[in-house]
């Protein structure tokens, strides 16, 4: 196979590219920002918003740049007057039907929408006429829907579909009544969810959000701490959203090479336990059959007699480890080499093991 790049122009700008890929990838490769609203890097390319028409020399049509594979020599532009004029219509007819509250919604300082209606001075009153009037769903414990919201850029249901595999929504009824939704309109449960958040987590309005976070601040209120998650060996990065010296909520990290955003219900809702009033924050000792506040020295000590008589009433193959996935390698490494050279067993094992 011929590793041949392909030569490619965009508003004058020149890159090479492998075959296969877009011209909304090679406008990455140069810097060119292309407005998008049914793209993400995810999923396969889809083409629906159309707002991200270009102009190919040659070609007298505009192309949707995230379908259109390049070729050699491509000439593109990716903004003039004409494409502006598209974009603006398209955003239009989104906003017609589209409720205007973004003072209150969920999504703002974070929308896709709100920030091209905003570069591409769209109000939202040329076109009138019909709007949805659907009730807001939180008929489950993590994700808040409001289908006024949707534009019916089909990014969860694909992600649901292509990612997930999981198939728990799928775009429902015909035209105007067109809505993404579970089979009958059913709740989501365990049986037909895995409450992933990955709908979420794609969704470019407020049409799905965390419920758990909801109401609890802005995003530019919000602090970022970029972490590793916890609950398996798998090592997802995601966002913690700290306001007020407390998580909020959990985002995905679109650019980490482990996962690329992708989370499962545990690593983006399964954080309740941080601020948990049942932890334990010092070590505890039982005496006379209770409980009682110890110092971390008389806690070690106390497991090292402990193990020391262990080793000398029963042997050395009686004592053994269970590391945990949430330790890192380093942690991991260390308790079998301290079973195997201190206590002088080889009875270890994690349970990320099968």
């Amino acid at each position: 196979m011929s590793d041949k790049k392909i030569r490619i122009t965009i508003n004058g700008l020149v890159t090479h590219c492998s075959a296969g890929q877009t011209i909304l990838d090679a406008a990455k490769q140069v810097g060119v920002k292309i407005p998008t609203l049914c793209h993400d890097d995810r999923l396969e390319p889809y083409g629906g918003c159309r707002l991200c028409v270009v102009q190919v020399k040659g070609v007298n049509r505009p192309l949707t740049a995230c379908t259109t594979p390049v070729a050699n020599n491509m000439i593109v532009i990716t903004e003039n007057e004409a494409i502006h004029r598209i974009r603006k219509n398209m955003i239009s007819l989104l906003l017609s039907n589209h409720p205007n509250d973004c003072m209150r919604c969920e999504k703002t300082g974070e929308c896709t929408l709100q920030d091209l209606a905003y570069k591409y001075e769209v109000d939202g009153t040329r076109f009138a006429g019909e709007k949805w009037d659907l009730p807001i769903r939180e008929d489950n414990p993590f994700i808040t829907f409001e289908p006024n919201k949707c534009i019916l850029c089909g990014r969860c249901v694909r992600i649901c579909n292509e990612v997930v595999m999981a198939g728990t929504i799928d775009i429902t009824g015909r035209g105007f009544n067109s809505v993404p939704d579970t089979a009958f309109g059913r709740p989501r449960t365990l049986d037909n969810c895995e409450f992933c958040g990955q709908c979420v987590s794609t969704c470019p309005t407020g049409a799905l959000t965390d419920r758990k976070g909801r109401g609890k601040g802005r995003c530019y209120e919000m602090k970022k701490v970029k972490t590793t998650c916890a609950y398996c060996g798998t090592g997802c990065n995601l966002y913690l959203n700290v306001r007020d010296e407390k998580v909020v909520k959990v985002t995905s990290d679109y650019d980490a090479i482990v996962n690329k955003g992708n989370l499962c219900i545990k690593g983006r809702y399964g954080y309740d336990f941080i601020h948990s009033q049942d932890r334990i924050k010092t070590p505890l000792i039982k005496k006379d059959g209770k409980f009682h506040e110890a110092t971390w020295d008389e806690a070690l000590n106390l497991v090292a007699n402990k193990f020391k008589q262990l080793i000398a009433d029963h042997g050395a193959e009686s004592v053994g480890a269970f590391s945990s996935a949430r330790c890192s390698n380093e942690e991991n490494y260390l308790l079998q080499k301290w079973v195997r050279c201190a206590i002088g067993s080889n009875n270890v094992d994690n349970c990320a093991r099968v």
